[in-house]
């Protein structure tokens, strides 16, 4: 876990830890006044839209507007028994897309996509021909203690089971060289919820993954090293790059706010 420098200048050093390891965390990439706070501020409109939408269709009995976002999240969240994930997201479902699903690309959102330093760290890590996979996130993950359960009581979007981002693409995809950029908007302590890698583990290939029952897919604990894991808490403007065969998964969110986060491809 390395600082960056000011020219976002991988080091030797950082480039054999991303290629041994297979994942690699740069401290202070961002800065969190002049490139996160922009979208926390972007975010705070498509809350209140989505507050004002389902209190006029009487989903909810209040917009909640005295509260700071993590907690008027959980509580539209609560009152609603409906998680809004689609409604902070910037790329669509994979399926049963109608011209009212929500998605937001805003400014904010589109900036940071394109950030200058991100884009010369990736140019330095896989080249000049960059693209921007829609397999991309934004993640607001309400606290366990809190969540939103479906009717057999499984937590919908809560800890992240293990997989591996090639294990969730088309088999075209297998030999694209895509690397995953994960950052918090808000600190991201163990408590939680961060992610946790299995060092090394990109290099045994794509690994059988199984149905989970809400994420999608997952590797059974059978096929995983999970004692060699390591968990990555991070700070806000803290960056995690991930190879996208290396095994990790995101622990529970067992703290009293939202943790808020980004994965991008």
């Amino acid at each position: 876990m390395i600082t960056s420098n000011a020219m976002s200048r991988l080091s030797d050093t950082q480039l054999s830890k991303f290629d041994d390891e297979g994942y690699l965390v740069i401290r202070d990439f961002f800065d969190p006044a002049t490139d996160l706070d922009p979208i926390i501020a972007e975010y705070d409109g498509v809350l209140d839209r989505l507050a004002e939408r389902l209190f006029a269709a009487g989903e909810i009995k209040s917009t909640y507007a005295d509260f700071d976002f993590s907690e008027r999240l959980i509580r539209i969240c609560e009152d609603s028994g409906k998680i809004h994930a689609q409604s902070f997201d910037f790329t669509l479902p994979q399926r049963s897309i109608q011209a009212d699903t929500p998605i937001w690309t805003g400014p904010a959102v589109f900036n940071i996509l394109r950030h200058p330093r991100l884009l010369d760290l990736m140019e330095e890590v896989i080249g000049p021909e960059i693209y921007s996979n829609p397999i991309q996130h934004g993640r607001l993950k309400l606290p366990e203690s809190r969540a939103i359960r479906d009717a057999e009581g499984n937590i919908l979007q809560g800890a992240t089971p293990w997989h591996q981002d090639n294990g969730v693409t088309q088999p075209e995809a297998d030999e694209t060289d895509m690397i995953t950029v994960w950052f918090p908007l808000w600190d991201a302590p163990i408590e939680s919820g961060c992610l946790e890698v299995i060092p090394r583990s990109h290099r045994q290939g794509v690994i059988d993954h199984c149905p989970v029952v809400w994420s999608g897919f997952g590797i059974p604990d059978k096929l995983l090293e999970k004692q060699r894991a390591v968990s990555l808490p991070m700070a806000r403007g803290d960056l995690l790059l991930l190879h996208r065969r290396t095994c990790h998964s995101s622990l529970p969110n067992l703290s009293d706010r939202v943790r808020w986060s980004f994965d991008l491809r």
